[in-house]
């Protein structure tokens, strides 16, 4: 009996050390799926899964891009401009500001930021 209850112990142990480390990873943010490849920005100014990334981040990226479609709408009726237009205009705001090695889609190809 005590054995058994040494093994539920660690197995409960175990559990709980793998959700500490697992739960952060499952919190996943844009800043942290484009440091690691998982997101991309679009010249458009939307995100997409670059070449080789899993599928995992499609529910952040659709949730993102359906924030930024709902912002550059506000955006472009306030100043007399299309959507498209205010989303360009926004990828050269959002590309200056991303770190070397980010992917970035422009004009159809997928490439890394290089500075």
């Amino acid at each position: 009996m005590k054995n058994i209850q040494s093994r539920v112990s660690r197995v409960a142990a175990a559990m709980m050390l793998f959700m500490v480390i697992a739960l952060p990873a499952f919190a996943l943010d844009i800043k942290t799926a484009r440091l690691n490849g998982l997101a991309g920005e679009v010249d458009n100014g939307l995100l997409a899964i670059p070449p080789g990334a899993p599928l995992d981040t499609e529910e952040l990226i659709a949730t993102i891009n359906n924030s930024r479609r709902a912002e550059y709408a506000k955006v472009a009726a306030q100043n007399n401009l299309t959507v498209d237009v205010v989303g360009e205009m926004m990828f050269q705001k959002i590309y200056s500001r991303l770190p070397a090695g980010t992917w970035v889609k422009v004009q159809g190809k997928w490439i890394k930021k290089v500075k």
